[in-house]
């Protein structure tokens, strides 16, 4: 009995120990819930409709759109759109969510009118500096016309000054030889009132020599 008994053990643990013998499975690995399950406290289903758009790195997005729609608002939401459109619609009951609770008056619709009013203040801003420039083109279009018309005349002068040199030319000799004549006169002059005041033995008429010669010159 002994020995048959340890055979069969030994028998056991060579089967258990044997290299061909099939390992134990792995445990299945725990997904950890969604952001919306684990704030509900229910289980998380494999096909939640909240997991693919609430992760659970990301709990304070559901909590905001929790807070204004409520959970069965946003799954029904969600189940009445196609998958498509489903981001989008969590990302603007996301944005709604925040702005009503920024402002429980107006909400959403304040920011868009806030917005809307930025737009049309940057349109009026738009259309001034557009007038501005143009204004600014127009008046240096009529600079560069009167700097034209400018230059036409000064090159208009200049030919008029051109043609008329030739009979400048041929009357100054003339009127500057009346001008030497005129000078040797007033010269001969003075020359002869000099004499005779040298020549006289009166002085008194000193100061009107030199008057008239002062007037003369």
């Amino acid at each position: 009995m002994g020995s048959s008994t340890d055979t069969s053990i030994a028998t056991t643990t060579t089967i258990s120990t044997s290299p061909s013998a099939p390992s134990p499975p792995f445990p299945q690995v725990v997904v950890s819930p969604c952001a919306a399950c684990k704030i509900l406290r229910r289980r998380c289903v494999e096909k939640c409709v909240l997991a693919p758009y609430f992760p659970p790195t990301e709990p304070l997005k559901f909590t905001t759109a929790h807070r204004v729609f409520g959970a069965s608002n946003i799954i029904k939401m969600l189940q009445e759109l196609p998958e498509s459109q489903r981001v989008d619609a969590v990302s603007s009951m996301v944005y709604e969510a925040n702005s009503r609770i920024r402002d429980p008056v107006y909400g959403c619709a304040g920011t868009i009118c806030q917005l809307h009013k930025q737009v049309s203040d940057l349109q009026a801003q738009l259309a001034k500096s557009q007038a501005e420039i143009i204004n600014m083109q127009c008046q240096q279009a009529h600079l560069v016309g009167l700097l034209c018309m400018e230059m036409k005349q000064q090159s208009q002068y200049e030919q008029q000054q051109q043609q008329q040199q030739p009979t400048t030319s041929t009357i100054s000799p003339t009127s500057s030889q009346s001008s030497l004549q005129l000078q040797q006169d007033i010269d001969d002059f003075m020359c002869n009132a000099i004499t005779t005041q040298s020549s006289s033995p009166d002085n008194c008429f000193d100061g009107l020599i030199f008057g008239d010669a002062d007037i003369l010159w």
